[in-house]
């Protein structure tokens, strides 16, 4: 596929299919050609991933450089790309929803806003406007850009179901394509917000139960299935490790685990 028209029916057509698809994050372009050659059907970014790569922790970025890191991972895969736009980087509803056909611009044919900032969870009726501001600037595009509406009560220490589930339901009645609420653990509390909106359901593995499989979530309700920052902080794992295994052993036998640069050179010239 070629043109943003193209990848963006790709997009919307994933969610419309039976059964559940996962959409691995990538923080660069680098990783994204990996995740391309792996055989992923799409891809999301990652805040966590991009911050972690500047030496800032999550939330720190302001949206130029994040937008521009959009831009370069969309260029380097011919897969349709969503954006982890944060809060859209502004709290007042226009203000949000200005950086929906910035990414757009981008390359992007999805994203996200929160309902949250770094002081805590938006008041409900901000929320819903804020989300309503984001599906008129998407709904002007001339593709369909799938909005996606997070409920980030669970990752803010806020475990309320309930509310979670409410600000959801109103989210999907202003319009968001994507319902996500992110902190979600168990297979019961997945379920139970799957059961309780009618929009596809975005869960993040980076917070949930490892054990759990895609089948499992498919039958409990879900559509899409994201990692969040998770691939990143595997491979900066792996890179702290070998450094420790150097700095303290001597040893070098890390090597064994590394891509092999040929295999890494083929990969990123496809």
């Amino acid at each position: 596929m070629s043109t943003q028209r193209e990848k963006a029916a790709a997009f919307e057509a994933l969610h419309a299919r039976p059964g559940a698809f996962v959409i691995a994050n990538a923080w660069d372009a680098g990783s994204a050609k990996l995740l391309t050659a792996a055989g992923f059907e799409a891809i999301a970014t990652t805040s966590l991933g991009f911050a972690a790569t500047l030496g800032r922790v999550d939330g720190t970025v302001t949206r130029d450089p994040v937008l521009a890191n959009c831009a370069q991972i969309a260029e380097a895969t011919p897969l349709p790309v969503s954006a982890d736009l944060e809060n859209c980087y502004a709290r007042e509803p226009r203000a949000a929803a200005a950086t929906i056909p910035l990414a757009a611009k981008a390359g992007m044919v999805g994203g996200s806003i929160e309902d949250a900032s770094a002081d805590g969870i938006y008041d409900f009726a901000l929320a819903v406007e804020r989300v309503q501001a984001a599906v008129e600037a998407a709904r002007a595009l001339p593709f369909r850009f799938l909005l996606t509406a997070r409920a980030e009560n669970f990752w803010h220490g806020r475990r309320d179901l309930d509310d979670t589930i409410r600000r959801l339901q109103a989210f999907e009645r202003a319009g968001a394509d994507v319902l996500f609420a992110p902190g979600l653990r168990t297979l019961d509390e997945i379920r139970a917000v799957a059961s309780s909106v009618g929009k596809p359901l975005n869960v993040v593995m980076s917070s949930a139960d490892p054990s759990l499989t895609v089948a499992q979530l498919a039958e409990a309700g879900v559509k899409r299935i994201s990692v969040g920052g998770a691939l990143t902080r595997l491979a900066l794992g792996a890179v702290m490790k070998a450094a420790q295994e150097m700095k303290e052993q001597g040893s070098f036998r890390w090597l064994h685990a590394a891509l092999p640069g040929t295999e890494l050179k083929r990969l990123l010239e496809r």
